[in-house]
């Protein structure tokens, strides 16, 4: 049964990869996000093609996983994967397009950052309109596919790494940490500090924040 998962490991599997090569396809290329759902920052997309029985244990949805491990299998991926290609949009781009749009808009960068085009493509969840490349939406596809688990490891490893370096540039918000989730820490320092430059504006904590600092500017700056 398409679709089913490792009966060894409870993981993905190759099915659907497999299903797609039977159809004539040589080039499936897996597309995943991360960061659909922090306050800040990107939203980060990976395509993934891996070679033909690809075995990788311990291979699963990012958010499945340790960081220790993601970082393990990230590099293994990457070392062995027949193409990988990243693409983001950023909290502006978010802002203005809102974050399904903006997170097909960095799996199509994704796409069009790798090496070799695919023929096919597994999505997790979503379709990517007006491209003449075929393919195949599956419901938490993330943890069925194996190509998809990868980019799904991708994504996060790598937007992971772009916090930690914002984190640098603003080390009042302790994004190492949370990566931008809307944690009660990140909350509390959101709070404390108002927003950044990389705050999401159109996420209603972050909205919220200007909202009541607009209104207490106004009420300052009225005459009695």
């Amino acid at each position: 049964m398409v679709g089913s998962l490792n009966p060894t490991t409870g993981g993905p599997t190759e099915e659907f990869e497999v299903e797609a090569r039977s159809r004539g396809y040589r080039h499936i290329a897996g597309l995943d996000e991360a960061g659909r759902g922090p306050l800040a920052g990107p939203v980060v997309a990976a395509a993934v093609l891996l070679p033909r029985r690809f075995r990788l244990p311990g291979l699963n949805d990012s958010k499945q996983i340790g960081e220790s491990d993601r970082d393990r299998l990230f590099v293994e991926i990457v070392r062995r994967a027949v193409s990988v290609g990243i693409g983001a949009a950023t909290e502006a781009e978010i802002d203005r397009l809102n974050i399904l749009h903006a997170s097909k808009l960095a799996m199509r960068r994704a796409l069009e950052a790798l090496p070799v085009q695919p023929d096919f493509l597994l999505l997790d969840a979503v379709t990517l309109s007006g491209l003449s490349i075929p393919q195949r939406a599956i419901i938490k596809g993330d943890g069925l596919s194996c190509c998809i688990a990868a980019a799904s490891i991708v994504a996060k490893v790598t937007r992971d790494r772009l916090m930690v370096e914002y984190h640098r540039w603003y080390p009042q918000y302790n994004f190492a940490e949370h990566k931008g989730y809307g944690t009660p820490e990140h909350l509390r320092l959101l709070r404390e500090h108002g927003p950044c430059v990389i705050h999401r504006r159109s996420f209603a904590p972050v909205q919220s924040l200007l909202a009541a600092g607009a209104a207490a500017f106004h009420s300052l700056s009225d005459p009695d």
